[in-house]
């Protein structure tokens, strides 16, 4: 009988600062990290179910998974002004 995976055995995403470059449709965003590449994201579901909405220019946390470093989710996006979480 399997195993269940635990959280030992599951890699943890890789968290980045970026600004959004691109609108895409279905909720996709052109990302551009903050050392210069630029990924393709979507929106997390807990900001699509608070309809937070995300305009190009806005500075958001993606995070990336370490297997395909080219696609993202977008986790939190900051408020003008707002100083960067840790």
């Amino acid at each position: 009988m399997p195993k269940a995976p635990t959280q030992d055995t599951k890699e943890a995403p890789l968290e980045v600062f970026g600004t959004i470059k691109q609108v895409f449709p279905s909720t996709t965003f052109s990302v551009e990290l903050d050392n210069g590449h630029v990924i393709l994201a979507h929106i997390a579901g807990r900001l699509r179910r608070h309809r937070i909405k995300i305009l190009p220019g806005d500075r958001v946390d993606v995070e990336i998974s370490p297997y395909d470093l080219t696609k993202g989710r977008i986790v939190y996006r900051y408020r003008a002004g707002e100083a960067r979480r840790t």
